[in-house]
Formats: structure tokens, C-alpha cells, sequence
């Protein structure tokens, strides 16, 4: 069994975890076509539930690093094609995260506008007050029917459209075509009655309860930051925590 740090200071074990994988096929202790432990045996070498080791060998998909094979298991990549050479954090987007339920995500309405920095979103988006920043509304869900309402908020730079048309596909794929990877995020969780804009956007009673995703991504190394507030009609989707 290989022992994780589970301090408080520690990284979470899905990332050890990765870490630990990583290390050996770069040392070549599992090379290339080699087919992984399976993930029960996993759960049992690092003591850990199948939700982390999932993670784990998401992150490692992610990278190129390893591939699963449908009824056959999860194999080493060449490790000179891996995508991410610096190991990001593996961070999904909503659009990913539907896929991994079976579902296809869609954006039925987008707005984009530039506004100016208050006091709040220049000290989230480490600007000066008053600098130009790019407002992003939109709602999203699956099968036309629209479960969350995402505000996001980046720096403004040229590069960066400002035509609502372009923000339909997943906002972190367009930041991917700009050079910008988010491999950082931390987010907090509330419950909450609609405002009036989560109401006339997501077409619910003030009486709905809304989960109240906040999140504040970045890129290592970069000063790119984004600040993105998600309100999620509360009966139609549920966010998962492993404590493992």
C-alpha cells in the first residue's frame, strides 16, 4: 500500500495520486502499451475510493499520458506526445463535465459586453479599479432546457472577441485557442433564493432554490484570472465532493 499525505497542507490525494503515476512512467517503470492496475486494485494500493483514482486517471487522460480502451482497461501513452509537459491541474469545464455524464451540453443564450472594474472585481481579477473588463453572460444546460446561468469575468485583452457568436462552444476551449490553459481554481458553494436575473434567465419562481457556484480560476505563472459566479436551478443538479 503507498502511503499519501493527508495533512491539511497537503495536495488532494487525486493529485498525488497522478503524480505518483506519472513518476513511473517517466522513470519507465510502465512504459508505453503497458496496460495500468485495474481501478479496484488501484483503490486498494493507494487506500483510496474509486471516485479519487478516477480523477487521478483523469487528469491523466487529460494529459495524454494514458488512454482507456473500452472493456479492455487503461494503458500508458507515449510520454513524448503528452500535451502537458508542466503536469496542470486538471480542471473541467461544463461542457466536459456533462460528457462524462453522457450528455451534451448547449448554450442557449450568450452576452458579451465590456464594463469597468469596481472595487470587487478588481481585487478578484487582481486589476486596478476602472480597468476594461469582459463581461460573459450565459445560460447553459442539455436537451434545450437551460439549467444554469453562468457571469464570468476576465481581464479585458484585444485578442478576446467581443461577439456573443463566438461564445456558444466551451469558454475554456476559446481561452485554450488564445494560449490560456486554467490549471487552477479554487470555488465555494451556497444555497440561495434567485435574484431577479437568475429568475428571468433561467425561467424559474423566486421560490426555486439556486446553488450558487463561485469560482476564481487562473493559469500557473501567467497573471490571466477569471471570476465566474454559477446558479444552478438546485433540483436539476447536483455537485459532487470526495472527502476520500
Amino acid at each position: 500500500m503507498v502511503k499519501l499525505d493527508k495533512g491539511k497542507e497537503a495536495s488532494p490525494l487525486y493529485a498525488q495520486i497522478a503524480e505518483e503515476i506519472r513518476h513511473r512512467i517517466e522513470l519507465g517503470m510502465w512504459k508505453t502499451g503497458d496496460k495500468i492496475p485495474a481501478e479496484v486494485d488501484l483503490c486498494d494500493i493507494y487506500n483510496v475510493s474509486r471516485i479519487t483514482i478516477r480523477k487521478a486517471i483523469d487528469q491523466l487522460v487529460f494529459e495524454n499520458l494514458l488512454e482507456r480502451e473500452r472493456a479492455k482497461g487503461t494503458f500508458v501513452l507515449d510520454p513524448s506526445n503528452s500535451k502537458n509537459q508542466e503536469h496542470f491541474t486538471y480542471v473541467r469545464s461544463f461542457t466536459k463535465e456533462m460528457a462524462e455524464m453522457g450528455k451534451r451540453a448547449v448554450t442557449l443564450k450568450a452576452e458579451v459586453k465590456l464594463i469597468s472594474a469596481n472595487s470587487f472585481l478588481a481585487s478578484k481579477l487582481k486589476v486596478a479599479e476602472g480597468d476594461r473588463v469582459m463581461e460573459l453572460n450565459r445560460v447553459r444546460g442539455v436537451n434545450n432546457r437551460g439549467f444554469v446561468y453562468f457571469k464570468t469575468y476576465i481581464p479585458y485583452d484585444d485578442v478576446y472577441s467581443l461577439d456573443a457568436d463566438d461564445y456558444y462552444q466551451s469558454f475554456y476551449e476559446v481561452l485554450k485557442s488564445k494560449g490560456v490553459i486554467v490549471n487552477e481554481i479554487t470555488e465555494y458553494i451556497e444555497a440561495a433564493r434567485p435574484t431577479q436575473e437568475v429568475i428571468e434567465n433561467l425561467n424559474v419562481d423566486e421560490s426555486e432554490p439556486i446553488l450558487i457556484r463561485v469560482r476564481v480560476a487562473s493559469q500557473k505563472n501567467t497573471d490571466f484570472v477569471e471570476y465566474t459566479e454559477c446558479y444552478y436551478i438546485g433540483s436539476e443538479y447536483r455537485y459532487y465532493i470526495d472527502f476520500t
